[in-house]
């Protein structure tokens, strides 16, 4: 096939390590581009090599090759021939003009693709091709590379196989009256009684999870989803002490060690709000990750102890944060989990998903799908569905009402949440206290506007160093939560490693001495450092992602992590991957919260500026959040909801 130039190719840098010094033809056009990397490109020209044709394969089959690699490093599972000149941004934090790139025409660039012995075409087809193509609704095709297509089917056919199943035998009559018990009280804070339809949302997420054996619990910040867990396992521990003398198996899980941790503190503490009876059967359930509750492996980050020939022994696994779980990570436990076991996904589809390839629980929480009628029968025999109210599908039920922030913070997250771009500026302009904007520009070297955040770093840094030096540890853990700079991007103005410098040289000029003991000076411990783990260190229990930070003890400095009434503490010189962290990434900082935050928002064209960006960095926050940007940026990250190419939404229905 002969693909027209639409464009002429940049002019290629020799020293750019981004770019593939040997890449020619569409490959070398769209890597000097920056919209593949030299990994894609020689990964493409590797399998390429592969195909059996001596003279290689057609250069426009080895760039859907390339884009495929490059899609799994972004998150996607897979590519959309048809839709990919639309949706392909550039990589990393640069925007790209891909419009002007000579992308070739879909149905015969589709064709050529099918064509290619490096492709296997269809679901039926025999695996041992590194590529397959799979159609889908309105005659497009999705292109994987096979491992990945693999995995999703486990995913699908698994979730399948599970709702087609036997469901769990309960008895009515004691379901009603558990759900009676631990949910008519619609008076206590984080009990959702004012749900649309009059349905108690947090009723029949419980209900479902106790006729059925896979419940997706979904929700934002704050609308009670570890309330109702707490609730849901002590109506299992009700219905399984009727038939087994055996107690309740329940594995409460999330996929990093600060999420596990929170999980786990949470749970507790609305265990501790119930029915004596019902604190006695619930007992201290304590949490992992997910990765320690299948059992690592030496040498391998795929595969683990328990896989489908040893299955876990749980009764109930219940995933919180599960927008963080990727694809890879999901088929694992799917295969490790019982069948006649019940799983209950709990996450915030709105979130940022994964850093590796995947978003299940979106994919799940936004699938179409056919009713039950016998799960709706039962559901309306136990009084937690009323006939007007719509079906369960998919076992997702979905909490709506915010219990954590209210105000203009839930009112902008909303909005967000919801694309009404023009809404989320009128709020940011109403000069609310719990929501601010600043308009300022941050490519100068003095922003002008910043008196507030500066404010707010010197107040939170000063007591979490004023609590380190005199060696009150709960005290520095609390402040540690007291205020946090978020950023979208890594480097540049707007990046992480700019503001952590920006908030350093701040606390230089406000607090007298720090100049002495901040980096640069006789070492890098000092007490008051703010820490971040950047690498999972089984042995001592930290995660990439958890932070801490440096106190003295007895007169010598001591690393501590955790919560202030169970730290963690270490001997600085046992770390190995931490960083200081004055500010971190959108990304770095889910699965936690803090009392204000300040988000700094990218230029509008920054490929990393979406939705899910914005109301994940939004609703981090307890009490008050800054947005540092343009309104620009706002309204191109309102309009730009992430676009992760998956096939288990459509093939879910």
């Amino acid at each position: 096939m002969s693909i027209p130039r639409t464009a002429a190719a940049p002019e290629r840098d020799p020293y750019d390590l981004r770019t593939a010094r040997t890449a020619a033809g569409l490959l070398g056009e769209f890597n000097v581009a920056g919209v593949l990397s030299a990994a894609d490109v020689h990964v493409a020209s590797r399998l390429g090599r592969l195909g059996g044709d001596p003279r290689g394969e057609p250069e426009e089959v080895l760039l859907a090759v390339a884009l495929t690699v490059r899609a799994i490093r972004n998150g996607s599972v897979c590519v959309d021939l048809a839709e990919v000149a639309h949706t392909v941004l550039g990589e990393g934090e640069e925007s790209v003009d891909v419009s002007a790139l000579p992308w070739p025409e879909p149905a015969a660039w589709r064709a050529a693709v099918e064509q290619s012995p490096l492709v296997a075409s269809g679901a039926d087809a025999a695996s041992g091709r590194p590529l397959r193509m799979i159609p889908v609704a309105g005659g497009r095709g999705l292109l994987y590379l096979d491992r990945y297509w693999a995995e999703e089917e486990l995913v699908r056919r698994e979730l399948r196989d599970r709702a087609a199943a036997e469901q769990p035998e309960v008895d009515p009559g004691r379901l009603r009256a558990a759900l009676a018990r631990l949910f008519d009280h619609p008076a206590e804070a984080g009990h959702e009684a004012d749900a649309p339809q009059g349905t108690d949302l947090q009723r029949l997420a419980a209900a479902v999870a106790a006729l059925r054996r896979v419940t997706v619990l979904a929700g934002g910040p704050g609308t009670g989803k570890t309330t109702t867990v707490a609730r849901l396992i002590a109506l299992l521990h009700d219905l399984h002490e009727l038939d087994s003398p055996s107690p309740l198996r329940v594995a409460l899980v999330a996929p990093t060690g600060k999420a596990a941790a929170r999980l786990g503190e949470a749970v507790a503490q609305h265990t501790a709000e119930l029915p004596e009876e019902d604190r006695a059967r619930v007992g201290s359930p304590a949490a992992s990750t997910i990765h320690r509750l299948l059992g690592r492996r030496p040498g391998s980050s795929s595969r683990f102890r328990h896989d489908r020939a040893n299955r876990l022994p749980h009764d109930v696994v219940v995933v919180d944060e599960t927008s963080m779980v990727s694809l890879t990570l999901m088929a694992r436990l799917l295969e490790a989990v019982r069948p006649d076991a019940r799983l209950v996904l709990v996450g915030d589809p709105d979130q940022l998903a994964s850093v590796e390839a995947g978003a299940v629980l979106g994919d799940l929480a936004r699938a179409g799908g056919r009713p039950e009628p016998a799960l709706e029968d039962r559901l309306r025999e136990v009084g937690a569905l009323a006939v007007e109210d719509p079906p369960v599908v998919h076992g997702v039920v979905t909490l709506r009402h915010t219990w954590r922030f209210e105000g203009g913070i839930a009112e902008f997250a909303g909005a967000v949440q919801a694309g009404r771009a023009d809404d989320a500026v009128a709020l940011l302009r109403e000069g609310r206290a719990d929501l601010q904007f600043v308009e300022s520009d941050l490519e100068v070297r003095e922003p002008a506007g910043l008196e507030g955040l500066r404010a707010d770093v010197v107040d939170a840094s000063g007591a979490l160093i004023s609590a380190a030096v005199a060696g009150r540890t709960g005290e520095a853990l609390d402040a540690l939560e007291r205020h946090r700079l978020l950023c979208a991007h890594r480097r540049g103005p707007y990046g992480v490693t700019r503001w952590g410098l920006e908030v350093e040289r701040w606390l230089a000029q406000a607090l007298p001495g720090f100049d002495e003991v901040a980096p640069g000076q006789p070492g890098p411990w000092y007490p008051g450092r703010p820490l971040l783990v950047t690498a999972n260190d089984y042995d001592l229990g930290l995660y990439n992602g958890d932070t801490g930070v440096v106190v003295r003890q007895g007169g010598a400095l001591r690393a501590v992590f955790g919560r202030p009434n169970a730290p963690q503490s270490f001997a600085p010189a046992r770390l190995g991957g931490v960083q200081t962290v004055h500010a971190m990434t959108v990304h770095r900082s889910q699965g936690s919260q803090f009392a204000r935050v300040t988000v700094v928002l990218p230029p509008p064209d920054s490929p990393l500026l979406t939705r899910e960006l914005l109301y994940t960095a939004v609703t981090r926050a307890r009490t008050a959040v800054r947005i540092v940007g343009s309104e620009e940026a706002v309204r191109a990250a309102v309009a730009r909801p992430v676009s992760r190419a998956s096939g288990l939404r459509e093939r879910m229905g």
